[in-house]
């Protein structure tokens, strides 16, 4: 696995609306994309800094990992950091030899159109990490 370079930053949030202004003022840019993920239970909003996006994310549902995040984290704050890879299922199958727990054991989609999967926090040093690879 050799990520060719971070993603995105995924930022929890309780209301879009209420934070997206803070991040174009602080970031100096637009938000470029609002979306809902139905299967991940989120709304997400995308800002670019560089090669870097930013995703806020809004859960859309109670019980979505973003909403159960916040009741733990009721101010927010980043939930995870996903990395660029040529092939996610290549790189889960590595992380799987390496004994890393896995959350996805296969890509899903994700934001953006992205094929994603995710490691567990366990493995990973407390950090949510989460693959991307842009479709080809």
């Amino acid at each position: 696995m050799k990520p060719s370079h971070i993603e995105h930053l995924g930022i929890a949030v309780a209301k879009l609306d209420d934070v997206i202004p803070f991040y174009e003022k602080l970031l100096g840019t637009k938000c470029y994309s609002i979306e809902e993920v139905a299967d991940q239970k989120v709304r997400t909003a995308f800002l670019k800094v560089g090669q870097t996006k930013i995703e806020l994310l809004e859960p859309t549902s109670e019980d979505s990992p973003i909403a159960k995040y916040l009741e733990k984290n009721p101010r927010g704050g980043v939930h995870h950091v996903a990395y660029c890879v040529e092939n996610v299922q290549e790189a889960l199958d590595e992380a799987a030899a390496e004994g890393w727990q896995l959350i996805d054991k296969a890509p899903r989609k994700g934001a953006e159109g992205l094929n994603i999967a995710f490691l567990h926090p366990k493995s990973t040093h407390g950090v949510l990490t989460e693959l991307c690879e842009y479709p080809k």
